[in-house]
Parts: structure tokens; sequence; C-alpha cells
């Protein structure tokens, strides 16, 4: 068998790295293709990651933390609990003139539009709010006491997570939350435009479970911050009560109402991996 000198090894590694680059080549949109599949399962079943846009609920989540969304356990009849911060869909009028026309054009538009679908990019009309869970199906929200507190169903809750300075509503009201529906507010009172300013709208300020998204869990960065979203025991203590079908809340004064914007992005970052074929380099 003839000895192969460095010449003829040289081209034989020049070939190989050719035929390796051609095979990548034609492997690139299959990857891309998986890639963008398991990001639209991801977004539609398992996580999804929103950026907060406003001070809403601080001091638990402050402008601009990201956090990780479950989407999977309602699809096992999972319900939101009191305490939980929670994504929902805009049950009907709280962002009302927070869409902006898109300028992208015919080219950029389209493939866009895409890329938002299965969650890659952001989505230019996003209608997603995010607030903590108050009162379930068939309790009744009252705020306030003589101490100030809020209650549900008569027992005075400890609000640890509210933000400094501010009270558990500056707007007295009373309500009883229908069945199948939520009522929301914000940790930082003074700034949420939550449940309390909506009580004119269908529903009464209240959110039905099919327009909840999921269940905010973790804060994933910056990674100083980065921690669970505990339910807070004064909530998560209180024994469940009787579903009821609903009645008119007690009327409140409302004052200006805070701007609420929508969570500006709903994003999941997918990197695909590149499986090579076994065996050594040529040299």
């Amino acid at each position: 068998m003839p000895v192969r000198g460095r010449a003829d090894r040289r081209r034989s590694a020049r070939r190989a790295a050719r035929r390796r680059k051609r095979s990548l080549l034609r492997e690139f949109p299959l990857i891309i293709m998986v890639a963008l599949l398991v990001a639209l399962v991801m977004k539609t079943f398992l996580i999804q990651v929103f950026v907060i846009p406003s001070g809403s609920m601080e001091q638990t989540i402050k402008v601009g933390d990201r956090v990780l969304v479950d989407k999977l356990t309602p699809w096992f009849g999972s319900e939101p609990q009191r305490g939980d911060v929670v994504v929902f869909k805009d049950p009907g009028g709280w962002l009302e003139g927070d869409h902006k026309p898109s300028d992208d054009g015919p080219v950029l538009g389209p493939a866009k539009q895409v890329l938002t679908f299965v969650g890659l990019v952001p989505s230019d009309n996003e209608q997603d709010l995010i607030k903590r869970v108050i009162g379930v199906g068939g309790d009744t929200v009252e705020c306030c006491d003589a101490q100030g507190r809020l209650s549900v169903n008569g027992r005075a809750v400890e609000e640890p997570y509210l933000a400094a300075g501010n009270p558990p509503s500056r707007q007295p009201f009373k309500v009883q939350v229908p069945k199948d529906r939520l009522w929301v507010m914000g940790d930082h009172r003074d700034v949420s435009a939550d449940s309390r300013f909506h009580m004119g709208n269908p529903g009464q300020g209240t959110v039905p479970l099919s327009d909840v998204v999921g269940r905010a869990f973790v804060i994933a960065w910056p990674l100083d911050r980065f921690h669970q979203l505990d339910e807070p025991a004064s909530l998560s203590s209180l024994a469940a009560t009787p579903q009821l079908d609903g009645t008119a809340p007690q009327s409140m004064a409302v004052g200006p109402l805070p701007v609420e914007p929508p969570l500006v992005m709903g994003v999941l970052g997918i990197l695909p991996f590149v499986v090579r074929r076994s065996g050594r380099p040529p040299k």
C-alpha cells in the first residue's frame, strides 16, 4: 500500500472540510424548522418569559425583570390560588388605546409575525397583564377594616408584599367574586390599575379563568434577583369557599386611572443544537 505524502493528506483534509460545510448548509433549514417548532411548543404549552414594563408589582417584581410563566399545569386542571402572581389577557377595557400600528413594511412585517407567533420576538400588540390573585370564585373581598387592612371572607389579611408606603387600598370596596373568576390586585397599589379600577367594566373588575395565561413562578433575570415567587401564607392558608354566581360590587369612589402598560414582551429563546457525526477530524 503506497504511503500518502503530506500534500495528499492536506488535500484530503480540505475535501473533507468542504463536504462537512456542504452538509451543514443542507441541514441548516431543517435545524431552523426544528428550533421554530420547539419554540412554538414551549411557548404554547410549557413556559414563556415575560418582561415587566411597569412598577405595578413592586417591590415583588421590578421594572425590567424577566419572569418565567408556567403554562403547563393549567392543562392538567390546575387553577390559580389566592396569592399566586398570574399573567392574564386583557378581559376587556383594561388596556384601551395601548395598541400601536405597525410600520415594519411588507417584507419585515410578515417575517416578524411568524417569529412573534412562535414566541421568538416581541409582539407589537401584547395585551397581557400581571397581578396577584387576592380572591377566587366565591370569595368576598373587602377593604378596608378599622385597622386599614384588606379582608377576604371576613378575615383580615397581612400583606408583607405591598410596596413601601402603600396602604392596601385608598378606595373602599366590597365585592363577591363570581364563579370561575378572579379578583386581582397589584402589589404597588397606588399605581396599579387592577380590579378596583374596572368594577364598571363587564365582569365588575374580575378576570375570567379562561383569560389566565399562566402563573409566574420565578424571576429569572437579572441574576442578582433570581428567586422563586411563593404564595404568601396569609392568603394561601385561607379556607376554600363555595363558588357563587356573584353579586354586584358595592360602589366606590375611583380617582384618576393609573397608567397600566401591557407586558411588552413574550419571548422564548431557543438555541438549536447541531449534532455532528462522530469521528476524528483529519489532521
